[in-house]
């Protein structure tokens, strides 16, 4: 049952005053970081400001609350800006709605069944590609409102929104340049010289009054989108057959995605405070987290590593802190929201344009291009390309199977089966160590089966080629730890080509998947259990008697 009790409720046991001051510090500083980043992801994810601020407190606030891990701060991110927004030109908000309510309930499922540990599978070169090929999306994503560019359609596709900056780049706004430098000035010079006050709030700050003040020719975000200081109102989108067989691609989009993501910032969090998440209950929470967002208008959400991080190294070490930061979002979402109409559109793409520098890893790309063999890199290359050109569904999916299939091929080359070389008429040997030259009987032939016995390595049974006079053959398995239904078969054929033959096979070292295997499949009684030996020496001496 600990399994799928909240961190919340495990550490609010042994609580202290001077633990909730600094959480409470720590929640605060996260919601001040939180604020434009929640506006700057929900306008790159084709929805109003205010909904991003729904997502961080909603879903913040529940994740926060019911989590498997102690640190970890949830709300919008980059991740799902571009899969968010073709969602909703594709189904609008109601069919968003739907399906992050679909993804939440995957969630939760995944969390009950225990699948949480299932993260370790996704291979590292999977998910470095992709986040690559996100980060570089959302830069491409972001162009367009730094330059001040006017497009002659609202394209979603990546590649289309690169043709249009093309299309357009002569509808170029200095003054919209001029004021993302300024904002991307902010970003990369304050933190240097300024720790604690977060350079996204300077920028959006600093860049609004120099609009405001001087008039200048820029958009900003009250030019574009009604601002709402409204409470999050809830909401149930039609769920009938129709729409949720429509939603099911993109519930299944979010949910693989909030897991990965999550799981991943937890696995860090975790390096950084020397503790240990419950995968599952995280799983659990972020379905329910992420339900409750769409119940009230937000989007999809999952675990920030930034925002965690943040947390971390401002002291936070319960999940007060992320139930604090949600609470604060919520306050300035009432008593300040109309002041974000003036935050200008090239500030906002200058922030994003740091949160895909920061999350694009393009260092580890680098490094795994020049130091991994061409399997992995190769891995890397067509899951960034496919999440750049194409989507993520993809680019995970084509990832997954070509990683699979490059693994099979590494497995099958390791795999094989060598017959023995044996000393002739029982003639002994002074080499001691060389147990493939063991005195073996004239009419016996020994074969040994190295690696896991699996599709892509069980046609390596037929090197099995017996010289004339040979009457018993003995395959030694003890180097195969796995066998599958394919290689089983493959084993069937051998037998009954030796029995055709009256020659008898012996087997010798079976380990226990494999022994279990061939017992349900009656193939022990086949070979008859007096055949199947523990060693080698006992497998010679039966075959010696045949």
């Amino acid at each position: 049952m600990r399994d799928t009790v909240p961190q919340f409720f495990l550490t609010i046991k042994h609580y202290t005053r001077e633990q909730f001051i600094k959480d409470f510090i720590s929640g605060i500083i996260v919601a001040i970081i939180a604020l434009p980043l929640s506006i700057a992801l929900a306008l790159a994810s084709g929805v109003t400001p205010e909904q991003g601020l729904y997502t961080a407190i909603v879903a913040g606030f529940v994740i926060s609350f019911l989590g498997g891990s102690k640190v970890q701060i949830a709300g919008p991110t980059a991740a799902f800006a571009s899969i968010v927004a073709g969602i909703v030109l594709k189904n609008g908000l109601d069919g968003l709605a739907a399906a992050t309510i679909m993804a939440g309930i995957i969630l939760v499922i995944m969390g009950f069944l225990r699948l949480g540990s299932l993260i370790r599978f996704i291979p590292y070169t999977i998910t470095t590609g992709f986040t690559t090929g996100i980060a570089v999306t959302i830069f491409i994503g972001q162009i367009k409102d730094f330059l001040g560019l006017t497009f002659l359609k609202a394209p979603v596709e990546t590649m289309e929104k690169l043709e249009q900056v093309i299309r357009c780049i002569g509808t170029f706004n200095p003054m919209a340049l001029a004021t993302g430098m300024t904002a991307l000035a902010v970003l990369i010079i304050w933190p240097r010289y300024f720790k604690k006050v977060p350079p996204s709030l300077i920028a959006v700050i600093l860049t609004a009054v120099l609009v405001k003040a001087l008039e200048l020719p820029v958009h900003t975000i009250g030019d574009l989108y009604p601002i709402s200081p409204s409470l999050p109102a809830f909401h149930i989108p039609e769920l009938s057959f129709a729409v949720m067989q429509k939603a099911m691609p993109d519930a299944v989009t979010i949910a693989v995605l909030a897991a990965i993501e999550s799981l991943l910032s937890c696995v860090v969090a975790d390096g950084m405070v020397g503790g240990r998440h419950n995968s599952n209950m995280e799983l659990i929470a972020q379905g329910v987290g992420n339900t409750c967002s769409a119940l009230f208008g937000g989007i999809p959400a999952t675990g920030a590593i930034a925002r965690t991080a943040a947390n971390i190294k401002n002291g936070g070490r319960t999940p007060v802190a992320g139930m604090v930061h949600a609470v604060l979002l919520l306050l300035i979402l009432i008593f300040l929201m109309p002041y974000a109409a003036l935050i200008p559109m090239p500030s906002i793409a200058a922030i994003l344009f740091m949160v895909a520098y920061n999350m694009s890893e393009w260092r580890e790309f680098v490094s795994i291009v020049k130091t991994s063999p061409k399997s992995d890199w190769s891995v890397l290359l067509v899951t960034f390309i496919l999440t750049v050109v194409f989507d993520l569904v993809a680019a995970i999916g084509v990832g997954l199977v070509f990683a699979s299939l490059l693994f099979m091929k590494r497995m099958a080359d390791v795999a094989d089966v060598n017959g023995w070389r044996y000393l002739e008429d029982g003639k002994e040997e002074n080499d001691g160590d060389r147990i493939d030259l063991k005195p073996v009987p004239g009419h016996v032939a020994v074969f040994e089966i190295n690696g896991p016995m699996f599709f892509g390595a069980a046609d390596k049974i037929s090197k099995v080629v017996l010289e004339e006079g040979k009457r018993v053959l003995i395959l030694r398995m003890r180097s195969v730890p796995a066998m599958d239904a394919t290689a089983l078969k493959s084993l069937k054929k051998l037998y009954h080509s030796l029995k055709r033959k009256n020659v008898i096979l012996v087997l010798s070292h079976v380990n226990e998947q494999p022994m279990t295997m061939m017992e349900r499949a009656g193939f022990v009684d086949a070979v008859g259990r007096e055949n199947i030996a523990g060693c080698i020496d006992e497998a010679l001496m039966r075959a010696s008697g045949l």
